[in-house]
């Protein structure tokens, strides 16, 4: 033979200190960085609408941003990237992409 090994049909193993270590910092089931913008925006609407009604809102949002980041934590992340690299271009409405040529 010519030194190397016969392909295995053996499965994939996941390992759990790779996937932990390239999973983005999270807290409460989200990514820090939509806990502290949830956050800042809960505190904002509160001190300007003097609510508790504030607070039941700030924990719907953060449920629905545990839910999207279930499958995918970087999610947010990933949105502002696009968002901030992808702006939409003129032709868009038309070709209903980023065309950048008529």
């Amino acid at each position: 033979m010519n030194g190397r090994s016969a392909p295995s049909s053996a499965p994939l193993a996941r390992d759990t200190l790779f996937v932990g270590l390239t999973r983005p910092q999270m807290f409460a089931g989200v990514t820090w960085s939509f806990f502290v913008l949830n956050l800042v925006v809960s505190t904002e609407a509160f001190l300007l609408l003097r609510s508790a009604w504030v607070v039941a809102l700030a924990l719907g949002v953060h449920g629905l941003g545990a839910l999207a980041c279930l499958h995918e934590p970087r999610r947010f992340d990933l949105w502002m990237v696009r968002a901030m690299r992808c702006p939409r271009v003129r032709h868009y409405r038309f070709w209903q992409c980023n065309s950048y040529r008529p």
